[in-house]
Parts: structure tokens; sequence; C-alpha cells
């Protein structure tokens, strides 16, 4: 079976077991698991933070974000596809109390002047604008990648507004494999950065949220209280350490793959249009004939898994465990 639901149907290499197998490990609640705090302290170094949390999922991750950065009534501005939003489970309401002010981007990523537009006035009528989240790369719109310079000037209006900035850096790592911009360079535009390893870097479990030692305290209660600490984590921490070290370079391989995927449904029929920003998603806009949920029960019966993404839409996502092999079965199954 091909399987491109998602980067996170990827199982271990046998290396990343082997790596997780023989790890060192300790209590992680006592803050005594060496492999963990080697985790953490790699990425925080690698984007320039003081400090790193190692959490269970990226939504902890960015749902212990929200938390720290907000009180209960605040608001969030986000963009109207943002993961936070649609993937999350309400989380943001339920585990932060704020709401979101949902703004209308280009496949994920708004600007600079639409974010000073939305950040309400000083006045007890409008609940408090305390956080900008931007998602790098963006999950619908198609792997999008953020402009550089438009984070920057989104960072200068947080600034002069004293709101803080998140980074939903769930796939992070496929967009500065095609900017080849500096990690710290972006890590310095943000508060917080969430760094997921099991999307791209392909293993098991685990995000790590990135910020300042003040945060990453605050962050560590919350998480408690989320449930999320655990005990002997370095086994999983160990897979994170191992694709940073081994996966990292490898993510061009997927994206070169999905550019062929691309290339490959422009010339199908029942396809009015492919969203391709040039990473590891392709989204097919179906034309208004095809019904999403019969073609991809007739894919599967084929070998083929894919998932619907919207009415008239299927999302296909390229990873380390899809190969060149299963990309030539996949022309003919399609």
């Amino acid at each position: 079976m091909i399987d491109l639901r998602s980067d996170t149907v990827t199982r271990p290499t046998p290396a990343m077991l082997e790596a997780m197998m023989t790890a060192e490990v300790g209590d992680d609640v006592f803050g005594e698991d060496p492999t963990v705090s080697a985790l953490e302290q790699r990425l925080a170094g690698m984007f320039g933070k003081e400090a790193g949390i190692f959490c269970a999922s990226g939504t902890m991750a960015n749902q212990i974000a929200v938390k720290i950065h907000t009180q209960p009534g605040d608001q969030v501005i986000c963009d109207s596809t943002s993961h936070i939003y649609h993937y999350e489970g309400g989380g943001a309401a339920f585990n932060a109390g704020v709401s979101l002010r949902m703004l209308e981007g280009d496949q994920g990523r708004f600007n600079a002047e639409q974010v000073r537009d939305n950040i309400n006035a000083d006045d007890i009528h409008f609940p408090k604008s305390t956080l900008i989240s931007i998602e790098n790369t963006s999950n619908k719109g198609g792997g999008s990648i953020w402009n550089l310079h438009e984070i920057k000037a989104i960072a200068q209006v947080a600034a002069d507004h004293q709101i803080n900035m998140h980074l939903d850096g769930a796939r992070l790592f496929n967009a500065l494999a095609v900017t080849d911009e500096s990690p710290t360079e972006i890590g310095q535009l943000f508060d917080t950065l969430s760094i997921c390893l099991s999307k791209g870097l392909g293993a098991p479990v685990g995000s790590v949220l990135l910020g300042s030692e003040k945060l990453i305290k605050q962050a560590k209660r919350v998480r408690k209280m989320l449930g999320g600490a655990m005990r002997q984590a370095g086994y999983l921490a160990a897979a994170g350490r191992y694709a940073l070290a081994h996966h990292v370079d490898r993510i061009k391989e997927d994206h070169h793959r999905a550019a062929t995927l691309a290339a490959l449904f422009e010339s199908k029929s029942y396809v009015d249009r492919v969203l391709y920003a040039g990473t590891n998603i392709v989204i097919l806009q179906l034309n208004k004939e095809t019904n999403e949920k019969a073609l991809l029960e007739d894919w599967k019966a084929k070998g083929l898994l894919a998932v619907p993404f919207g009415k008239g839409h299927i999302r296909l996502v390229t990873h380390l465990d899809f190969s060149d092999d299963q990309l030539d079965q996949l022309s003919s199954i399609v």
C-alpha cells in the first residue's frame, strides 16, 4: 500500500530504532533524562533560543505556546487556514480561553498591513490582541513557504504593539530546505517556535517548543497540567536527535517526488487545479463531476491512500517512506 495521507505515517528506520534502543535515559520529570536535554539544547541552539521543551505532539507544543502568551479573553491573530484553528480540536478556546482573529491570506500567508489593520484598539469592548501565530509551511496552503521579509515586517508590527509572535514550524525544515535561510535568523523573529520531528524528519513522536528560559519554565508548568510530562522520554527524543543528524538534507528528495506528482496530476481530466508550492504537499481541486470520496475509495482498492481535504479536494503528502519505485506504481494507479 502506498500511503500519502500524511508525512506522519513514516516509521523509524533501522538505524533510528538502534539509536532509540541504545539511548541513555532518566526521569525527565525530574530533569534527569540526558537524551531529552540534549535534543532540547540542540534545537534551541540551532534557532538561537535559550531553552526548549520536548512535547508529545505539535498540537501540544502550539497549545502550550498559546497558553503562555495569553490570558483568558485575549485574542490571537492567525490565518483562516491555520492549524491552530482547523486541526487542534478548538484547543485555543478550551485550554487558553482565547478567541481567534482569522485573516484571509494568500495560501495561508498574510501580510503586515493585514495584521496592523486587525489589532484591536485598547477598548474594553474588544478582546486584547496579544499573540500573532504564523504557520510555515502552510498545510492548507499546499506547503506554501513564507517570505522572510514579510515575517520581518510582521515582527516589526508586533514589536510596535507589544504583541508576541509564535511560529508553528510543523514543517519548517521543509521551508528551510528550499530557502536555505538561517534557522537562527528565523528564530530571532519569534518569541516561541514549535518544531515537529514526526513529519518530514521521520521520527515517530514529538515536537519541541523553543523560547526564552522564562517562557519555557512557564511551558513546563502548562505541559504538566496537560498531562504531557513524560518519564524516560529519551527513547523518543533519541529518534529526534537521529533525525536532525541524518534526515534534514534528504527532505529535498520528498520535494522532488512531490513536484513529479504535481506534474502528473496536471494532465488528469478529473483535476481542475493542482495546488503545489514547492515542498512536500500536493492538493488537488477536482472538477465538479468527480466525487472525492469515490475517487479515494477507487485509489484505496488499487493500493493508494490519500485524504479528503475539504469538499472537492484531495491532499497527498510525500515523505521518508515514499520511494521512487512507489512513485512509478502510483502513475499507473491514478
